[in-house]
């Protein structure tokens, strides 16, 4: 399951990928005009940072930004950075797999068993999907949205 820290970072992301070439936000910034405690965001920017998807410059003209292309970036690695394994239960993960305690044979295990497939599932779909997708769909379906009124 997504996290809240998950989704704050994916619409932290969302919005740097909006910026111009050469433009950066401050923390302040992303985090009002997304709703999300910029205390939170702080420490969120920062694991995206030293996951090197973001670069950041201090000062008054600084801030933050994509450190590479959206189109680059990829979904299952944002989740992964900030959410640990995209797998729905430990003994299911691909990199961080762990036994559970009450299970004898994790080989024959329906319950692992079925909840890799629903891992991989989750994976195909994320690890083939980029920020630059991500913000694209999200674009589409606001042009497609009847207007409010």
């Amino acid at each position: 399951m997504l996290t809240k820290k998950g989704k704050y970072g994916l619409k932290a992301l969302v919005d740097l990928a909006r910026l111009g070439p050469g433009e950066t936000a401050f923390v302040t910034e992303v985090a009002a005009r997304n709703n999300i405690p910029k205390k939170f965001l702080d420490t969120i920017l920062l694991e995206l940072r030293n996951n090197g998807m973001l670069r950041s410059k201090k000062g008054p003209n600084g801030g933050y930004a994509l450190s590479k292309p959206a189109s680059e970036i990829r979904i299952g690695a944002v989740i992964r950075a900030l959410d640990g394994p995209l797998a729905p239960i430990r003994c299911a993960s691909r990199t961080a797999f762990e036994a559970c305690d009450d299970c004898d044979d994790p080989v024959s295990c329906q319950v692992r068993i079925s909840m890799t497939e629903v891992r991989d599932a989750i994976a195909a779909i994320l690890d083939n999907m980029t920020l630059a997708e991500f913000v694209a769909k999200g674009e589409d379906l606001l042009a497609d949205a009847p207007a409010l009124s």
